[in-house]
C-alpha cells in the first residue's frame, strides 16, 4: 500500500537575492524603530522650544513612546497567531511610517505627544517579529550569521540615536529626526509583503484575552510611567510615584496568577517552564538593565563633570560599537561551532573587568583613557548578546516563536527602562554621599582646606570667588568618586551573571534555529 505523501513542514527557506533583500528590509526596520526610542532624548530642548513648551513637558516625547511599546511588545505572539507574522509586520512597520510622518507635522506639543503615543503602540512587534521571519526563511546553516546581523542592529541602535539625534537638532529642523524613518519604512513594509505574502505564518483564532489584557496593559502602563517619572518626582516621596507603584505590583501580580491559570492567555507564561528560556530572560534583562545604567551614567560624567561637549561624550560613548560591528556577524555565522555557555560567561567577565577599569578614573585622565574600556567593553558585548539568545531560544517550538520573541525582547526592553531608571537616581544618591564625607573636611579647623583656600585667594580671587571654585570643587570630586562607585557595582552584576550562564543546559551542536 502506497503512504500518504507528508504534507511539507513550510515554504523551503530564501536563497539569493530575495534573502539578501529580507534581510536588509528586517534589519532596516529594527534599526529604525529601537533608532527611534533614544533618537529624541537629546533633543528635547530644541522640539519643546519650537513648539512653545517647557522641557520638562516636552519629555512626554519619550515617556508616550516607551509606554505604549511596553504595552504592545507582549502582545506580540497573540497578535501573530490572530492575524499571521509576516502580514502583522507589514503592518506594523506601515502604520509606524505613517505615524512618524504625522508626527514630524505636528503643530503642538500635545499633537506631537499623542502621535509618539501611536508610534510606540505600533512599534511593538517590529523587533520580535524581525527575529522570527529571519529565523524562519534563512537556511538552517545561515540563521547564525543572520542572528549575528540582527543582534548587532538592536545593539547598535540606542548608541547611534543621540548621535543622530544631536547632529540633526544642530543642523536641522526637528521634524527630520521622524521624517527620515519615511523611506526606509517604506522600503522595509512594501519588500516584506512582496516577499511574504504568499508565505504567512498558519493563522490560530484563539479567544481575546480580556482580563489578562486588562491587567497587563494596567501594570506595565503604571510600571513604565514609574520608571519615567519616578527621578523628577523624587521617587517614593511623591504620592503619584507611591500610587503607580502600588497599583503596578497588584496589577502584574494578578495577571502573573491569571496567565498561569488560564488557558488562553494573552502572554503565554508557561514559556518559563523551559529551563533555558527562562534562565536565557534573566541573563538578556539583568544584562541589559545593568549596561544600559553605564550607558546612561557614563556620558553624563563626561558632559557633567569632565566638561566634554556632547559631541565629544558622543564620539567616546559610540566607541562601544567597533568591535560589535565587526564581530556580531562572524560569532553568529560560527555559533553552532563554538560553546555558548563559556562564550557568555567570558562576555560577563570582560563587561564586569571594563566596568571595574571604569571604577578607577580621574578627573585628570585623557580622552583615550576615557575610549579604552568602552573599546573593549564592545568585545564583551558582541560575545554575550546572541549566545544567551540563542540559548534562550534553543527549545522554542516554531508556533512558539513569535510569542517567546514578543515576551524576551519585552523583558530586554524592561530592563533596560529599571537600569536607566535607577541609574541616575543611584548615581546622585551616591554623590551626596560622597559630597557630605567631603564637606566634613571643609573647617576652620582643617589645615589642609585653609591652605587651599589661602592659595586662591592669593591669586587675587575674593573670598566669595574661592568659596565657588572650592563648590565647584566639592562638586567634580564627589560625582567622580559617586562615577567610580556605580561602576564597581556595575562590575559585581557582571560577574554574577557569569555564574547563572551555567544554570542553562545546552544541547550538544546547538544553533540558532526555530525549535524542534
Amino acid at each position: 500500500m502506497n503512504q500518504p505523501a507528508q504534507k511539507p513542514a513550510g515554504p523551503a527557506p530564501f536563497t539569493g537575492v530575495p534573502l539578501l533583500m529580507l534581510t536588509i528590509a528586517t534589519a532596516l526596520s529594527t534599526f529604525m524603530e529601537i533608532l527611534d526610542i533614544t533618537i529624541t532624548n537629546v533633543s528635547i530642548p530644541t522640539i519643546s522650544g519650537a513648539l512653545g513648551a517647557a522641557t520638562s513637558q516636552g519629555t512626554w516625547i519619550i515617556s508616550a513612546y516607551s509606554v505604549a511599546a511596553a504595552i504592545s511588545v507582549p502582545l506580540t505572539g497573540w497578535l501573530a497567531r490572530r492575524i499571521g507574522e509576516a502580514k502583522l509586520f507589514v503592518y506594523s512597520v506601515s502604520l509606524f511610517t505613517l505615524m512618524s510622518t504625522l508626527a514630524a507635522f505636528s503643530q503642538s506639543l500635545g499633537m506631537l505627544v499623542f502621535f509618539r503615543l501611536l508610534q510606540g503602540f505600533v512599534s511593538g512587534p517590529m523587533v520580535p517579529l524581525s527575529q522570527t521571519l529571519l529565523i524562519r526563511n534563512y537556511p538552517p546553516e545561515r540563521r547564525g550569521a543572520a542572528m549575528g546581523l540582527w543582534a548587532m542592529t538592536v545593539i547598535l541602535a540606542p548608541i547611534c540615536g543621540p548621535l543622530l539625534g544631536g547632529f540633526i537638532s544642530d543642523n536641522f529642523h526637528w521634524s527630520w529626526l521622524f521624517l527620515i524613518n519615511i523611506p526606509i519604512g517604506v522600503f522595509g513594509a512594501v519588500t516584506v509583503w512582496v516577499l511574504m505574502r504568499h508565505r504567512d505564518s498558519t493563522i490560530v483564532k484563539i479567544p481575546l484575552d480580556k482580563v489578562g489584557l486588562a491587567l497587563m496593559v494596567l501594570g506595565i502602563g503604571t510600571l513604565q510611567l514609574m520608571l519615567e517619572m519616578g527621578h523628577d518626582r523624587d521617587w517614593f516621596n511623591s504620592p503619584l510615584i507611591v500610587v503607580l507603584g502600588v497599583t503596578a505590583v497588584v496589577s502584574l501580580t494578578f495577571f502573573i496568577v491569571w496567565g498561569w491559570m488560564t488557558e488562553h492567555a494573552i502572554v503565554d507564561l508557561h514559556l518559563f517552564r523551559d529551563v533555558n528560556f527562562r534562565y536565557g530572560v534573566i541573563l538578556l534583562s539583568i544584562g541589559f538593565m545593568t549596561y544600559f545604567g553605564t550607558v546612561v551614567v557614563f556620558p553624563l560624567w563626561l558632559h557633567l563633570v569632565m566638561g566634554y561637549t556632547s559631541a565629544q561624550a558622543g564620539m567616546a560613548t559610540s566607541t562601544i560599537g567597533v568591535f560589535m560591528l565587526v564581530l556580531a556577524p562572524i560569532i553568529g555565522k560560527n555559533i553552532h561551532r563554538l560553546n555558548l555557555r563559556a562564550l557568555a560567561t567570558f562576555a560577563f567577565a570582560i563587561m564586569g573587568l571594563m566596568s571595574l577599569w571604569n571604577s578607577h578614573m580621574a578627573l585628570n585622565v585623557t580622552f583615550w583613557n576615557v575610549v579604552e574600556p568602552r573599546l573593549i567593553q564592545g568585545l564583551g558585548m558582541a560575545c554575550f548578546f546572541l549566545p544567551v539568545q540563542t540559548l534562550m531560544l534553543s527549545n522554542i517550538t516554531p508556533d512558539m516563536m513569535a510569542a517567546a520573541s514578543g515576551l524576551s525582547n519585552f523583558l530586554r526592553t524592561l530592563g533596560a527602562a529599571i537600569g536607566t531608571a535607577i541609574s541616575v537616581t543611584s548615581w546622585e544618591h551616591l554623590a551626596s554621599i560622597s559630597r557630605a564625607q567631603l564637606t566634613d573636611h571643609i573647617n576652620p579647623y582643617n589645615p589642609a582646606s585653609q591652605q587651599y583656600m589661602a592659595q586662591l585667594q592669593s591669586t587675587g580671587m575674593t573670598p566669595e570667588q574661592s568659596y565657588a571654585v572650592l563648590d565647584n570643587t566639592l562638586f567634580k570630586q564627589s560625582y567622580m568618586i559617586a562615577t567610580n562607585d556605580f561602576f564597581f557595582y556595575s562590575s559585581l552584576v557582571f560577574f554574577m551573571l557569569m555564574g547563572v550562564v551555567w544554570m542553562t543546559r545546552p544541547k550538544k551542536g546547538i544553533a540558532v534555529t526555530g525549535g524542534h
